[in-house]
């Protein structure tokens, strides 16, 4: 499977960014940080559509994406349309970098996601440096021990967290851990097909399952290209969409945000 390879990946690069900046260094400049992250809950549950703009190069998928705009355009355009940046620091599968983040935060006011693969404390440390304001935990990825303590230590830090599930399994061990914020991806991990369903699915189940908790903040990531799929995800009253392919492809992903957010709004 793909995750497993990107996985595998993850860990080689990993030694890489160690020996560049060690461990007990990259801990000591998150502690130091007095920088104040940006909310992301805060932008995803107002009320409304919230929309989360990605930055990517690549993913398995797609392969190359053909970007018509250079990043500062971009994040012009996503300042003034959306509520938040998703950046992918995934380098060998999404040709993603952490510098990529590092050159937004110069130029975005707006809550920041770094997107990666998150396996290691590091990571999130190392998120918490470069300016990022969240982080994404998959489920599918970490087990229950390490779910909860990479949870834990990223709002210690102050950064919100994005807990991504594919099944009711994982909604499952994501509302144990207590997640604020909840994203389901509507790709199939193992053959990369894309259904909508997953999220109307996903949200019905994990509205039985509060009994009675605040309801997270609820994300549909990944499928959502035209007006159609806006529709059709209003009836699940979900929160906010991660767009990426729509958005790297579109020549005004600002005019293309604000046209969906109508969309929904509209009874």
């Amino acid at each position: 499977m793909i995750l497993d390879e990107i996985v595998e990946d993850k860990k080689k690069r990993l030694l890489e960014h160690k020996q560049a900046v060690s461990p007990e260094e990259m801990k000591r400049l998150a502690l130091a940080s007095e920088r104040t992250s940006v909310s992301f809950y805060d932008a995803l549950a107002k009320e409304g559509l919230s929309i989360i703009g990605e930055f990517k190069k690549a993913s398995p998928s797609l392969g190359i994406i053909k970007n018509k705009l250079e990043l500062t355009d971009r994040i012009d355009q996503y300042n003034a349309s959306v509520d938040a940046v998703s950046c992918l620091t995934e380098e060998d599968h999404f040709h993603g970098n952490v510098d990529y983040l590092k050159q937004i935060r110069q130029i975005s006011p707006l809550p920041i996601l770094r997107k990666d693969f998150m396996i290691d404390e590091y990571q999130i440390y190392e998120a918490k440096v470069i300016g990022a304001d969240a982080i994404l935990l998959i489920a599918a990825i970490l087990e229950d021990e390490k779910l909860k303590r990479f949870y834990d230590l990223a709002y210690s830090l102050g950064l919100d967290v994005l807990c991504e599930v594919h099944d009711e399994e994982e909604m499952d061990r994501v509302l144990s851990v207590g997640a604020k914020i909840i994203g389901v991806n509507n790709r199939n991990l193992k053959d990369f097909t894309i259904s909508l369903e997953t999220t109307g699915r996903l949200v019905s189940y994990m509205d039985s399952r509060l009994n009675g908790r605040k309801r997270p903040v609820f994300v549909s990531e990944s499928g959502v290209t035209e007006k159609k799929h806006i529709q059709f995800l209003k009836q699940y009253q979900v929160d906010a969409l991660l767009i990426g392919r729509a958005f790297m492809e579109a020549e005004n992903p600002e005019m293309l945000a604000k046209e969906w957010k109508c969309v929904y709004g509209q009874g």
